[in-house]
C-alpha cells in the first residue's frame, strides 16, 4: 500500500496549507487556512532587533520627520541581514585560520575580501 505524501504551502507569515495526495496520485482538497491572528498576538517575532530602539535611532536623524512602522521594520530587518552576512563571511575567515571564535582580524579580512563591504574599509581602525 502506498503511503500518502504531504506537501506544505506557506501562505503569509504564520499560516500553512497542507495538501495530501491520495492513492491515485491526485491531490485531495486542501483544508481552509486557519484564521489570521491579530497583529498584537504573541506569535513568533519577525525581527530580532527591538523596534523601539530602531525607531529611536531613526528619529535621532535630523533629516527624518516621520517614520512609519513598516519603514522601521524594514530597516531593522535589513540591519539583521547585514549583520548576519558580515558575521558569516567573517566566520569563514576564522575557519580558514582553523578557529571557531571570531576575532577583529576576521572582520577586517572579510571587509577586504568581499566587495560589498568596501564601504567599511578603515572603519574598524
Amino acid at each position: 500500500m502506498a503511503a500518502a505524501a504531504t506537501a506544505a504551502v506557506t501562505i503569509g507569515p504564520t499560516a500553512a496549507l497542507v495538501a495530501e495526495e491520495g492513492p491515485s496520485g491526485e491531490a485531495a482538497p486542501a483544508a481552509a487556512p486557519p484564521p489570521q491572528a491579530p497583529a498584537a498576538s504573541a506569535g513568533p517575532r519577525l525581527s530580532r532587533l527591538p523596534l523601539a530602539r530602531v525607531k529611536a535611532l531613526v528619529k535621532a536623524d535630523p533629516d527624518v520627520t516621520l517614520a512609519g512602522q513598516e519603514a522601521i521594520f524594514i530597516l531593522a530587518r535589513a540591519a539583521e541581514l547585514f549583520v548576519e552576512t558580515i558575521a558569516r563571511d567573517a566566520y569563514f575567515c576564522a575557519q580558514q585560520g582553523k578557529r571557531k571564535t571570531l576575532q577583529r582580524k576576521d572582520l577586517d579580512n572579510a571587509i577586504e575580501a568581499v566587495d560589498e563591504f568596501a564601504f567599511l574599509e578603515g572603519t574598524l581602525d
